[in-house]
C-alpha cells in the first residue's frame, strides 16, 4: 500500500502546479539523458499526484501518493519526504496522511495493556496532573499523589515542563512517589501509575528512562514534538521500557495551528503519534480551556483507537464536563485533569471523588442539573466549573 497525503493550498495558489514541485521535488527529482538507463528504478520512486479538487472557498485539496520505498518505516524520515524543503516554499498545509497498517511502531500497551496494568476494564479512567507545575520538593510531590491516590485516582502525570531540576530531582521525585504508589499497592490491592517526565540531551534520555524504570517508574510522559518522534519511537521499540509512554502535545500549536501552513492536528497529534509507538496521547478537547475543532478532535481519537492507542482529552476538564466526554468517547477514555482535581473547593481528594461521582451519576442515568446533585463533591465542583 503507498503512503497518500492530501494537502490544502489556499485560495490564489497554483495547486495543479505547487502538487508537481512536491511530486517530483519531495522524491526523486529531475534527471535528463546521462541517467536515461536508469529511468524504470526512478520512475519507481517518484511520488504522483492522484487526484485534486476545488472546493467551494477557491482552495484546493490535492492528494499525493508517495512510495513506501522512499521512506525508513519511521516517522522522521516519512516527514522529511512529505513536507521536507517544500515546508518552506509557500503556502500547503497537510490535512490527512494515510499510512499503511504495518508503518511505524506499534504501542507496547496501549489501551489493553494500561488497563491490564491497573486491573480496570468497564469505566473511564482518571488522570490527574501535579499542580504547582514548578517549585514543588519531591516531598510535597508524594503528599500529593498520596492524597489523590488514596481518593482512588488511577493515574497522574508530572507537568510537561517539570525537567530534572534542582528543586525535585526526577530520581528524588521517583523516590519519594515509588513509596506512596507501594503503600497503596500493599493497603489496597491497587495499582495507580506516575507517568514520570523523561527529559535531556539525546545522548542521555533513552538511558535516563531505563533508569527510571529500573527504580520503579511504571509510567513515562515524553514531550514528543519538542524531543522528537525518533526518541518516541526509541523508548516505543526499548525492551528495558515496558511501561506505557504517555505522549504530551506541547509545541503542536506551532505547528498546527495556522490555517495555511504546517501540517492538521488529526495529523501531528492523532496518526503521527498512533504510528510513532505512543500508548496514549494527550490532547485538547474541544469543551475545555483552549480553542480546539471538534471535528479534529474525533479525527484525532479515531486515529488512536485504530491503533488501540488511549486517548486522552485535557485542557480544562473537570467533572461537569464529564457526561459530555463520555457521549463523544464511551468507555475507553482517560480523563485528565489538572485544576478540574487540584483546585476543588475542599482539597484534591474531592476532586477525584467528584469524577467518580460524575461517572456513577451517568451510570445510573441521574441528571446532572444542580438543583438534582445532593450536597457532596460533585455539587461542590458543578458550582464552582458550570
Amino acid at each position: 500500500m503507498p503512503i497518500e497525503i492530501d494537502y490544502r493550498f489556499p485560495p490564489g495558489v497554483n495547486a495543479e502546479k505547487q502538487a508537481k514541485i512536491i511530486a517530483i521535488g519531495q522524491t526523486v527529482g529531475t534527471w535528463d539523458a546521462p541517467f536515461s538507463h536508469r529511468e524504470d528504478i526512478l520512475n519507481s520512486h517518484l511520488a504522483q499526484v492522484i487526484r485534486s479538487v476545488t472546493n467551494p472557498d477557491g482552495s484546493s485539496l490535492t492528494t499525493i501518493q508517495f512510495p513506501e520505498a522512499n521512506v525508513e518505516n519511521d516517522i522522521s524520515s516519512l516527514l522529511t519526504m512529505i513536507f521536507g524543503k517544500y515546508s518552506m516554499a509557500g503556502a500547503a498545509k497537510i490535512i490527512a496522511v494515510r499510512l499503511p497498517h504495518h508503518y511505524g511502531t506499534h504501542p507496547k500497551l496501549g489501551i489493553s495493556g494500561i488497563r491490564e496494568r491497573l486491573n480496570v476494564f468497564n469505566r473511564p479512567l482518571i488522570m490527574a496532573i501535579f499542580k504547582p507545575a514548578l517549585g514543588l520538593s519531591a516531598s510535597d510531590h508524594a503528599a500529593i499523589l498520596q492524597e489523590v491516590a488514596n481518593a482512588g485516582l488511577d493515574i497522574i502525570k508530572d507537568d510537561e515542563i517539570m525537567g530534572d531540576l534542582q528543586v525535585a530531582p526526577t530520581l528524588k521525585r521517583l523516590e519519594a512517589c515509588h513509596q506512596v504508589l507501594d503503600n497503596i499497592k500493599q493497603q489496597t490491592g491497587r495499582t495507580v501509575l506516575y507517568a514520570i517526565n523523561v527529559t535531556g540531551t539525546a545522548d542521555k534520555l533513552i538511558e535516563k528512562a531505563r533508569l527510571v524504570v529500573r527504580e520503579g517508574a511504571n509510567a513515562l510522559l515524553l514531550n514528543v514534538l519538542t524531543y522528537g518522534f525518533s526518541v518516541l519511537e526509541a523508548l516505543a521499540a526499548d525492551s528495558e521500557i515496558n511501561v506505557p509512554i504517555f505522549a504530551h502535545p506541547a509545541f503542536a500549536g506551532a505547528i498546527c495551528a495556522s490555517p495555511d501552513y504546517g501540517m492538521s492536528y488529526s495529523v501531528v497529534l492523532g496518526t503521527l503519534m498512533a504510528h510513532g509507538g505512543a500508548d496514549a496521547v494527550l490532547y485538547p478537547a474541544h469543551y475545555g480551556s483552549l480553542p480546539f475543532d471538534p471535528d479534529e478532535e474525533a479525527k484525532i481519537r479515531e486515529s488512536l483507537r485504530s491503533r488501540h492507542v488511549f486517548p486522552v482529552p485535557s485542557a480544562g476538564i473537570h467533572p461537569g464536563i464529564v457526561p459530555k466526554a463520555l457521549a463523544d468517547y464511551g468507555q475507553d477514555v482517560i480523563l485528565n485533569a489538572g485544576t478540574g482535581i487540584m483546585d476543588h473547593p475542599d482539597n484534591p481528594a474531592a476532586g477525584v471523588k467528584a469524577f467518580f461521582e460524575a461517572l456513577e451519576r451517568i451510570q445510573q442515568g441521574e441528571s446532572f442539573e444542580l438543583d438534582h446533585v445532593p450536597q457532596g463533591s460533585l455539587r461542590r465542583a458543578l458550582e464552582k466549573w458550570m
